[in-house]
């Protein structure tokens, strides 16, 4: 095997602790900056990002009916926390890029070509299943609890609350998207072969709806809607695996 493929792509001196400990302080002050930065950009349509977000429930509240805030302080706390939140998800892969910076040079160049395409599919897959969640899972589960409650029952939700349900779906649909990158790293490392994976399917698809209970709120429609896009993640991710294990496996080849 090619010996330059084995050495860490740089050729500076190891670099003593103390200089590691101050360039992770500086990349962590970095990012909380860029977030800070973002959510001061982001704080005075604060109202407004919280109603695009309340939108899927406010379409199917009753005609007169409306959200409620429940406390003093919801009206300007829970915008408030929203805005950061969404400060946060946009800064992500700025990030992801000073996570990569901090890494990079102790990656061998194999690893390099390997970890650059992870990370931008793992910010691609974490806005896409935020956006299956707020597209698609939303107007499902809100048509169905405005839908099934007694005829004499008014929907009134407190905005903090919803908040903190969206907020749940969105980390849940997010994560969950991971899972094409989590199986290509494990497969990429050895941890596992695609066909011990493939052999496993079963237990799989059972951890998948497991999770789909643990991480969502207890009903069946969030549940399912989780649980079914990890399984086809989790063989997408078998695919893609393959493929990485053939490529290197070819590298090998015209290497010896």
């Amino acid at each position: 095997m090619n010996t330059r493929e084995q050495q860490p792509d740089s050729d500076d001196v190891e670099q003593p602790l103390v200089q590691h400990l101050t360039e992770l302080r500086n990349r962590l002050l970095r990012s909380i900056l860029f977030v800070l930065i973002v959510f001061c950009s982001l704080f005075y349509f604060a109202n407004e990002i919280y109603s695009f977000v309340s939108a899927p429930l406010q379409k199917f509240l009753p005609e007169n009916s409306s959200m409620i805030a429940t406390e003093v302080a919801s009206p300007f706390l829970t915008p408030f926390k929203l805005t950061l939140f969404v400060a946060v998800f946009i800064s992500i892969p700025y990030l992801f890029y000073q996570i990569w910076a901090f890494v990079a040079p102790a990656l061998y160049r194999r690893e390099k070509r390997l970890a650059v395409p992870l990370l931008v599919s793992s910010v691609v897959l974490f806005y896409a299943g935020m956006a299956f969640a707020y597209f698609v899972v939303f107007p499902l589960v809100f048509s169905f609890f405005t839908s099934i409650g007694p005829s004499e029952v008014t929907v009134m939700t407190d905005i903090s609350k919803y908040l903190d349900f969206v907020l749940k779906l969105f980390f849940a649909f997010g994560i969950a998207f991971e899972i094409p990158v989590a199986t290509v790293l494990l497969i990429s490392t050895g941890v596992v072969t695609t066909e011990g994976l493939a052999s496993k399917r079963p237990y799989i698809i059972v951890c998948c709806f497991v999770l789909g209970m643990l991480l969502t709120p207890p009903d069946v429609i969030s549940q399912l809607l989780l649980a079914m896009p990890m399984w086809i993640l989790f063989e997408i991710g078998i695919i893609f695996g393959r493929m990485v294990t053939s490529n290197r496996d070819r590298e090998q080849l015209d290497t010896q």
